[in-house]
């Protein structure tokens, strides 16, 4: 299984490094001192991306490269900070999947590379990722996206943004403290993963309605929670009620607990109304 080639901030551990496209007999230097002539290339070469809407991003000519296909391929996946991992299953792949196609030497050989492929990536040792903007349009792609997901057992900050994400209750992420998830699918906190050591959560501009299941992040350290545009923001004492859910909870959509968030949410509207005898 690959992840699709990657973008300019994901060639490794903050160093300068030079990647070269297979196609083309120029190369982007991956440097901050570089980004401005590597734009200005990439308006010259690829002036637009595969949706037809113009595109200035260097990375444009390498989104469809398996990250571990470039000339660095000593690259581990702890190493990366945006992979790609979009691209759907290789010819080999589509072939292991047929046995009576393929001869058992064959497969002898997919295995191993299959090992070798589980082996580079380690997502087990990475700690800062981000998986975001993925588009994820194929069943073959969710897969090895959750697959992904599953490894990464040491991961510390996680973006998982604009994802088209339904329901990761599948998943934990066991040491994870700041997961962004905005931009997605989610329309219940039933379909969070398993969070138990989360700090920052933001599920800003999901399909949230209502507050059940905002519980299930009780027994969490969450210091800060922001959702922003999700139905659930319009609920008649929204901001209470979430701080009386989450008593530990110091920020809610940027903005710190007041002291009328600590009163509990009033349940009878005429308790409010002076009586006159």
């Amino acid at each position: 299984m690959h992840q699709q080639g990657m973008s300019e901030s994901s060639s490794g551990r903050n160093t300068s490094s030079q990647i070269c496209a297979s196609d083309s007999s120029y190369c982007f230097n991956l440097s901050e001192s570089h980004t401005r002539s590597a734009l200005s290339r990439n308006r010259r070469f690829h002036p637009h991306s595969d949706s037809g809407i113009s595109s200035l991003l260097p990375s444009d000519s390498f989104k469809f490269l398996t990250w571990h296909k470039v000339e660095q391929h000593d690259i581990q996946g702890s190493q990366l900070r945006c992979p790609r991992i979009r691209e759907g299953p290789s010819t080999e792949e589509l072939l292991f999947r047929q046995e009576e196609c393929v001869s058992p030497a064959r497969k002898r050989v997919l295995e191993k590379n299959k090992w070798e492929t589980w082996l580079q990536e380690n997502w087990e040792d990475c700690t800062n990722l981000n998986l975001s903007f993925q588009d994820l349009g194929d069943p073959y792609q969710v897969a090895n996206f959750n697959r992904i997901l599953r490894r990464l057992i040491r991961v510390e900050t996680l973006w998982l943004v604009d994802n088209s994400l339904v329901d990761l209750s599948a998943i934990r992420l066991p040491r994870c403290r700041v997961l962004n998830m905005n931009k997605n699918h989610l329309t219940s906190f039933k379909q969070l993963p398993k969070i138990p050591q989360i700090q920052h959560l933001s599920l800003a501009e999901n399909h949230i309605e209502s507050l059940t299941g905002l519980s299930s992040l009780q027994r969490t350290p969450l210091e800060s929670l922001m959702l922003k545009r999700n139905p659930c923001e319009f609920h008649q004492n929204y901001r209470k009620r979430v701080f009386s859910c989450l008593p530990n909870l110091k920020t809610l959509d940027g903005i710190l607990k007041l002291p009328e968030d600590s009163s509990p949410p009033e349940t009878n509207i005429f308790s409010q109304l002076c009586v006159i005898s």
